[in-house]
């Protein structure tokens, strides 16, 4: 009994085996090369670091970072919940159509969609001659070059990748326990309350973990559609690695990284704590 359990953790351990050598060699040596550059340059040094957290312009950058990821991964629950719930209330015919609708932008590069934004948010783009049309502007308005231009573009980019998480989600839940409930006395919206939302919130919680993690790294939609206090650390990583500074370059991906991983750990931790109270 023990060697049938020892040859069935091998054989596991094997099926196992690809996906760790990918993970070590092309997320955790080059993460580890990335600690190396920013901490040896050559020699031990600690002052990328140390500008890296004195400089009030980087900080502010990251805080810009920060607060843009965090909206749009809140936009994106707010708007991609309610897509797939109604999504998963369709038959089970048109849910492959709907889904199939989500699944098409993410077929084209997130280059050509930025470029599109740039057309239609243009002067002479498409919402500027609308707007002129109906007269609710004299001359085209400014909405390139903007925050809200930023925010619009990453949310439109990212948003499928919310729906996703939520909808499998919910595709998971048993909805016999919502009949159960509505059986027991619950009223439609209090079945969805205590039952449907909290067992379907998970897959919310880590779209926007998933979300905000995309948007900590953007840096071709905010250089593209953004104005210049739009920058993110993204840029900042993209401009110093263009004047061959590794070093400094590689201080900032640390710096990311170590408060993208804080930051996501704090999501899903808010996440199972509202999860809990609904429940």
């Amino acid at each position: 009994m023990r060697s049938v359990k020892y040859l069935w953790s091998r054989g596991e351990l094997a099926l196992l085996m690809p996906a760790l050598i990918l993970l070590v060699a092309f997320f955790l040596l080059p993460n580890l090369d990335v600690v190396r550059v920013s901490f040896f340059d050559p020699d031990f040094t600690l002052r990328h670091v140390e500008k890296v957290l004195s400089s009030s312009s980087y900080i502010r950058v990251f805080n810009n970072t920060v607060s843009i990821s965090l909206t749009v991964a809140l936009l994106g629950a707010l708007i991609g919940y309610p897509v797939a719930y109604y999504i998963n209330s369709q038959p089970r015919a048109s849910q492959f159509r709907l889904m199939l609708l989500i699944l098409i932008p993410l077929w084209m590069s997130v280059l050509i969609r930025s470029y599109s934004w740039m057309v239609v948010l243009g002067r002479d783009g498409i919402v500027n001659t609308l707007l002129m049309w109906l007269a609710f502007a004299d001359s085209p308005l400014r909405l390139l070059y903007t925050s809200g231009a930023v925010y619009i573009a990453m949310l439109q980019i990212l948003l499928p990748i919310q729906i996703i998480a939520s909808y499998s989600a919910m595709t998971e839940i048993d909805m016999s326990l919502i009949r159960a409930a509505r059986i027991s006395g619950a009223s439609s919206m209090q079945a969805f309350r205590r039952v449907f939302l909290p067992l379907s919130l998970e897959g919310t919680v880590t779209g926007m973990a998933l979300v905000f993690m995309l948007s900590m790294g953007f840096f071709i939609t905010p250089a593209l559609v953004g104005g210049r206090r739009d920058l993110l650390l993204g840029n900042l990583v993209m401009q110093h690695v263009q004047q061959l500074n590794w070093g400094l370059a590689a201080a900032i991906a640390v710096f990311m990284l170590i408060a993208t991983l804080g930051i996501v750990v704090l999501i899903r931790y808010c996440g199972r704590l509202l999860i809990r109270k609904l429940a």
